[in-house]
């Protein structure tokens, strides 16, 4: 016995039963006492990995009709288990059935029944691994010799009682943190005390501090961190120069967001004699300053990714890395891991080079600057990048080129608008801007694909431990609920021949709905549809980019991922190839950073649509009452959702359409007048006044303008 991969394997061996402590001992040849085997059995029955019975015994979940995983609560009271194992169907679960468990908790669940007839699983809670809610955020509410936290979260379900005892000096409507004492019980409230007023939920900046807290979301780096940082030389060793190639005299380019301060990658372009492209994309060397196993890169796997809220951003590295020494600031000398690629006229990578670099970036770009100067509409920023601008024409062409190439292969293109929020000095929404895509963020995005791509396939034909970032195709059910969807507007999701949904043709119908009232809602109704990606160390493709390779090589500042495979791209580039302990050292690692940043993904991408939302709902406060023009952008049976120009949406209740009954026409997905006739549909253009906004509540009320 070495591990609990060897546990695992025999206990899987003895499929058939459960096995108990003797048995699993006598099958590993060691003895029954030893305290190693009870350990890790310990740990694999905390993970979930296997179950022990109430007669003593240790069996495989998924043999024992059980299933491990994630809860996921909604605010009506019902569950789902989203499982540990990739692609399985999730699990749904009545209220009574969640028994104390609360959202985001990882618990055990017996199936009720499994997917025969069609029918969706259902399943009971029957245990909790892990809680997930140590602390909660949320409102206090001050009652004679007690209170009550309400939640932020609503998913949370529960108000948590504060006993007199536990309630520190707190005012009714402060947002607090509080720590649990006691977990849901059947007829029983939870119980906790409050361990940090964050200020009255008014006050400036107490609701994005909340979302903070909310998420456990790292503000200071612990000062081991920090001294490990400021420990790394300003200046380029000369040493590590002389064994890269040389770049300095390239002309490269970065092109980003005009507010952005960690620049993780810069471009460059030239044409070959055979007129075939020849583009380089140069990525920060990241993994040179952050060794593995060091301070910086266990507290960078602990984040695993940068957080961009509104107000702020929550780094992966300290600032003297990220916005400092890593940063490809224009006319500095920086370390680079290059991916040159030779790009034909179909957009064909016919060659490339991966290697280590040091570079000088020549000039620092904007998105807006580049769009501008490809339109020629700006005399003075042409005459500026007089020098820049036929290489910026070239890399316009490569980008339709690999654009066209991408989506005829049947990758998906959703152009969803989003909004970027402004706030004011006191943190008050100021502005909401629509975020239009132009040509300088579609060259950024091409090139990024492109070099994403080749290193995935590069160092997947290497069979070397490697992360790749991968996206499985939709589930059946999924498909019949979007088909159900699409079918009220006549479109339909075809299979291939071999019964499976390709990315194409989700492609098409997105062609189909260009233009048409009802494009943002089938958009966003077919993403909802698709699986999330995540992280792996195998390769098993990318269904949204129809790519069969895909890595994420290029934000080795901001994404653990990046920097992961950067350490192994060095690696390989020293030493040709990796050996025995080395290898098999490294293919454990890749596990545990897919895992951990999968999972602080989806809670980075969490917080950060919260905390757009929250302004969004603060500044429409200050137009109650006023009128607006939008389009629905769904139907349900209490009302419709409307969504305005600047992406805020809100709901006009049933209750508040006062000429007529309306009945919910579920295959038309329209409201219906039952005397008049008159019907709202997706897509239609509607007049409302705004009459209220709750941003505790993330919510927004509409009216219907009078015609």
């Amino acid at each position: 016995m070495r591990n609990k991969e060897d546990i695992l394997r025999h206990i899987k061996s003895e499929s058939h039963k459960p096995v108990s402590m003797e048995e699993l001992a006598e099958g590993l040849g060691v003895k029954k006492s030893d305290s190693r085997l009870k350990a890790l059995l310990d740990e694999m029955e905390k993970e979930g990995k296997v179950v022990l019975t109430r007669k003593g015994l240790y069996g495989i979940p998924e043999k024992m009709n059980l299933r491990v995983g994630r809860l996921q609560a909604n605010v009506k009271g019902f569950a789902f288990l989203i499982p540990d194992e990739p692609g399985e169907q999730d699990v749904f679960i009545f209220s009574e059935d969640v028994n104390g468990a609360m959202h985001n908790d990882r618990v055990i669940v017996r199936l009720y029944h499994h997917m025969e007839n069609g029918y969706r699983r259902e399943g009971k809670v029957i245990r909790i691994l892990e809680r997930a809610n140590e602390v909660v955020v949320g409102t206090f509410e001050k009652r004679w010799d007690f209170g009550y936290v309400v939640p932020d979260d609503r998913r949370v379900c529960r108000d948590i009682l504060i006993p007199k005892k536990g309630k520190k000096i707190a005012n009714d409507g402060d947002k607090v943190v509080v720590e649990m004492l006691e977990w849901p019980k059947p007829g029983r409230s939870p119980e906790g005390k409050i361990v940090e007023i964050l200020g009255h939920k008014d006050d400036p900046g107490a609701d994005i501090l909340s979302i903070v807290r909310k998420h456990s979301l790292p503000e200071k780096f612990p000062s081991k961190v920090i001294k490990e940082a400021e420990g790394i030389p300003e200046s380029i060793d000369q040493e590590e120069v002389s064994k890269r190639k040389d770049l300095r005299d390239l002309t490269l380019v970065t092109i980003d967001g005009e507010d952005a301060k960690d620049l993780d990658d810069a471009v460059s372009l030239a044409m070959q004699e055979n007129g075939n492209y020849y583009l380089g994309v140069h990525i920060a060397d990241v993994g040179y300053y952050v060794k593995e196993g060091s301070e910086l890169d266990q507290e960078a796997l602990k984040r695993a990714t940068s957080v961009y809220l509104v107000d702020r951003v929550i780094p992966m590295l300290p600032r003297r890395l990220s916005n400092g020494l890593c940063s490809l600031n224009a006319k500095e000398d920086r370390l680079a891991m290059s991916c040159f690629m030779e790009i034909n006229r179909k957009g064909e990578v016919v060659s490339h080079e991966i290697c280590r670099s040091v570079i000088n970036v020549k000039e620092r770009m904007t998105y807006t600057d580049v769009k501008t100067i490809l339109t020629g509409k700006d005399e003075e920023l042409l005459r500026r990048y007089r020098e820049y601008l036929e290489m910026f024409k070239k890399m316009a062409s490569l980008c339709e080129i690999l654009r066209r190439k991408r989506l005829q292969r049947g990758a998906i293109d959703f152009e969803l608008p989003e909004a970027k929020v402004k706030l004011d000095e006191s943190g008050k929404t100021r502005e909401i801007v629509k975020i239009e895509r132009s040509i300088a963020e579609m060259i950024i995005e091409e090139f990024m694909v492109a070099a994403n791509e080749t290193v995935a396939e590069h160092y997947y034909w290497l069979e070397v431990p490697f992360l790749y970032r991968v996206h499985e195709e939709p589930a059946a059910e999924n498909i019949t609920a979007l088909n159900d969807f699409l079918g009220a507007f006549g479109y339909y999701i075809k299979k291939s021949r071999s019964g499976k949904v390709e990315p194409r043709a989700y492609q098409q119908v997105l062609e189909k709905v260009k233009g048409r009232g009802e494009e943002r809602a089938v958009g966003v109704t077919m993403l909802r549809s698709m699986k999330h990606a995540r992280y792996a160390p195998a390769a098993i493709g990318h269904f949204g980019l129809a790519a069969k390779y895909y890595s994420h090589f290029t934000s080795p500042i901001r994404r653990y991922p990046d920097l992961a495979i950067h350490r192994v791209i060095g690696e390989i580039l020293d030493k040709g190839k990796l050996m025995g302990r080395r290898k098999k050292h490294l293919t454990g690692l890749m596990e545990e950073y897919a895992k951990q940043a999968s999972l602080q993904e989806r809670i980075a991408e969490e917080a950060e649509r919260e905390s757009v939302e929250l302004k969004k709902v603060e500044y429409m406060r200050d137009f109650v009452g006023e009128t607006f023009s939008g389009h629905i952008s769904g139907v349900k049976s209490f009302g419709f959702f409307v969504e305005l120009d600047n992406t805020v949406e809100g709901l006009v209740h049933v209750s508040n359409m006062n000429d007529d009954y309306y009945i919910y026409d579920e295959a038309r997905l329209a409201l219906r007048g039952e005397h008049t006739g008159k019907a709202y549909r997706i897509g239609d253009e509607v007049n409302v006044i705004l009459t209220g906004a709750n941003p505790e509540e993330r919510k927004i009320d509409f009216e219907l303008a009078e015609e």
